[in-house]
């Protein structure tokens, strides 16, 4: 076998079961040892990746958020309407949280957790250099309020969030078109009169 892969499949065998544990029973009730476990590997192979706990998360945080962006970014076309593209980004995103449960778990987790205070500068190269300027250039564009950035990434996200929850909860069931008129309220809700 590949050495590379071989690391490679290691590697994301204990990324895989760090997300899995945080989902079910939070960062605190994810240590190493269970990590190790579920991922099938000895417990010191985990300290061959990552130096520490703390690494594992941030790490995994930046995959998550690469692979969220990826997923916003699938059929991107430029050519398109703004709108029609924030449309399909926002699509895309629901559509990634419905499919990636623990996923949007983790990431709501992290987001509330010190990691996102004490690590701000730590983020997805794709989201940093794609998702953020797509919403910046909404701003300075003209298509939305002028509204802080920081403020419109928790409006979007918490939308999406709470429509992916109800769904997966089987509290609603939404359609393609439910979710249209989901991301047609926020976009009436930013977008400039």
């Amino acid at each position: 076998m590949n050495v590379q892969l071989e690391n490679n499949s290691k590697r994301d065998a204990i990324l895989n079961s760090t997300l899995e544990l945080v989902k079910s029973h939070g960062f605190h009730g994810a240590p190493m040892s269970q990590i190790a476990k579920n991922a099938n590997v000895a417990a010191g192979t985990i300290y061959h990746y990552f130096d520490s706990k703390e690494t594992l998360i941030i790490e995994l945080y930046i995959r998550t958020k690469e692979r969220l962006s990826e997923a916003m970014l699938k059929g991107d076309d430029e050519t398109l309407s703004y709108k029609d593209r924030f449309f399909r980004f926002m699509r895309n995103n629901y559509n990634f949280y419905v499919e990636n449960e623990s996923s949007m778990l983790f990431l709501e987790q992290y987001i509330n957790s010190p990691f996102a205070k004490n690590y701000p500068e730590r983020e997805s190269d794709l989201f940093a250099n794609k998702i953020i300027p797509f919403f910046e250039l909404g701003i300075q564009s003209n298509y939305f309020k002028d509204i802080d950035p920081r403020l419109l990434g928790p409006t979007i996200r918490g939308t999406l969030v709470a429509a992916a929850s109800f769904r997966l909860s089987e509290h609603m069931v939404y359609s393609e078109e439910d979710i249209n008129t989901v991301i047609q309220i926020v976009w009436d809700g930013i977008k400039r009169q």
